[in-house]
């Protein structure tokens, strides 16, 4: 059963964001109006200012996954039971304190970039 794609950014330029959960990549655009497809609990498609407080422009590296099953790219990167979709390498900030309880509250896991 194949997964609907995430959103493609539309551009690459310096307004190109990493989800701090699932480290997608997309446009500040894209995210505050379509969320992040894989934490819809977020809602960051209701409140804009938590686009800021879910996503990052600070991040290392982008890789396209079209196929998150069958990729060893995606399980190395644990991110092979996500949407298919443009995703960073690593992101170097946490999430806050209260969107990880969001994350915790939901039964979902969350793992902090390492330091």
């Amino acid at each position: 059963m194949a997964s609907a794609p995430a959103q493609i950014p539309t551009s690459f330029g310096h307004e190109l964001r990493a989800c701090l959960r699932c480290r997608l990549v997309k446009t500040y655009d894209q995210f505050r109006e379509s969320g992040c497809e894989n934490c819809p609990f977020f809602k960051m498609e209701e409140d804009h200012e938590r686009v800021v407080d879910c996503t990052t422009p600070n991040f290392n590296g982008i890789i396209s996954v079209m196929d998150p099953t069958r990729s060893w790219a995606a399980r190395w990167l644990r991110i092979g039971r996500f949407v298919p979709g443009v995703y960073t390498l690593a992101v170097s900030e946490a999430l806050p304190e209260d969107l990880q309880t969001i994350c915790e509250d939901e039964h979902i896991q969350y793992v902090p970039p390492k330091r």
